[in-house]
């Protein structure tokens, strides 16, 4: 620990991303699109103009706030655009929860919630979920500096339909509530259509994950104009340009064919399925997912054990070190030839 840093950051714990191997691996540990991004995008990277590149990109991202926009049945001032949606709840983070009350988070969910709040100060609260493993909707304060919850909720890949969601903004309408549908596309219901009712409603999402983009590092979020000006704001102060020339250009793509998505994200949701019956069968407890991930367990076999077994032979899967989640394995749904690898491996890990 070095003398020179300043003692918030002393007390830092920062959040730990997935492994990337540098070796070759059936890699189901981070979440990742299985499928490459749509043609056009890789049209946009051939014949991207390098002279471009000598002057900074639009600040405001117009071009692609436009076509999200258009996507989302929402108007370009109910949109902000940031480098990947980590940045973006970054951004919502300092905009609206820095509070004297203080924030209500679920107990498990995305872990980057917590690294947050201690960089930024703010006090929180957790809420432990349900029965059935589910945020509690009825349970989240309307006396609260803030709300944030993922839905599906990560790592466990449970959804709220959009009429839960509405019950809760109908009681909680003092403080800004926050929606991360980073997985939203696999099985979820957007909350959305809810922003032009709701004014204290933020959504944020990601090209990482349903459009195949976790490399350009894309996000979004939607909400009234007066919380995207909140945004705008915290950004201005911080770095005008985050989105470059290309990742820009290569969003309007990914977003321009949509046959090509709903056959992608149509093939995840089938290949998750058909995985959740197989480890079942191998006797693995699974939670149900609308993600594009599984959460799962086996009665006999001690988690962290499996996934070292499972790194031996070549597949990453992710296995969280915390009391919760310790008998837990999370996998990424791959392709259907990787997903049947990895029911053959743990078929022969587990007899």
């Amino acid at each position: 620990m070095s003398k020179y840093w300043s003692p918030s950051v002393r007390e830092l714990t920062p959040y730990v991303p997935g492994e990337q191997p540098r070796e070759r691996m059936i890699k189901l540990n981070t979440n990742e699109n299985p499928y490459p991004p749509a043609p056009g995008v890789e049209q946009v990277l051939r014949e991207f103009p390098a002279d471009h590149l000598r002057r900074y990109p639009d600040p405001e991202s117009w071009g692609l706030r436009c076509a999200l926009a258009a996507n989302y049945n929402v108007e370009a001032n109910q949109v902000f655009v940031g480098n990947g949606s980590d940045e973006v709840l970054a951004f919502a983070f300092q905009a609206f929860f820095r509070q004297e009350r203080p924030l209500s988070i679920p107990a498990i969910t995305y872990s980057f919630y917590p690294v947050y709040c201690r960089l930024y100060g703010i006090d929180y609260r957790t809420l432990a979920l349900g029965d059935e493993w589910q945020v509690p909707l009825e349970a989240l304060d309307a006396d609260s500096g803030g709300i944030i919850f993922a839905n599906p909720n990560a790592p466990i890949g449970h959804s709220h339909s959009r009429d839960a969601i509405e019950k809760l903004l109908e009681r909680v309408t003092e403080c800004v509530v926050v929606i991360d549908e980073a997985y939203v596309d696999f099985g979820g219901e957007t909350a959305t259509p809810l922003v032009n009712r709701y004014p204290n409603l933020l959504i944020t999402n990601t090209f990482s994950k349903s459009r195949s983009l976790a490399g350009l590092r894309l996000g979004f979020a939607i909400g009234s104009p007066e919380l995207i000006e909140g945004l705008e704001r915290v950004k201005n102060s911080f770095n005008s340009y985050p989105i470059d020339c290309i990742a820009h250009d290569a969003g309007i793509a990914a977003l321009e064919d949509e046959q090509y998505f709903e056959t992608c994200r149509s093939r995840i949701i089938a290949t998750r399925d058909d995985t959740r019956r197989q480890l079942q069968q191998l006797g693995f407890d699974v939670l149900p997912s609308q993600a594009n991930f599984l959460l799962v367990r086996h009665p006999h076999h001690e988690a962290d054990q499996l996934f070292l077994a499972l790194r031996d032979r070549g597949i990453l899967v992710r296995h969280f070190n915390t009391e919760a989640l310790q008998d837990f394995m999370r996998i990424s749904i791959g392709t259907d030839d990787e997903m049947a690898h990895l029911v053959e491996t743990l078929s022969e890990l587990t007899r």
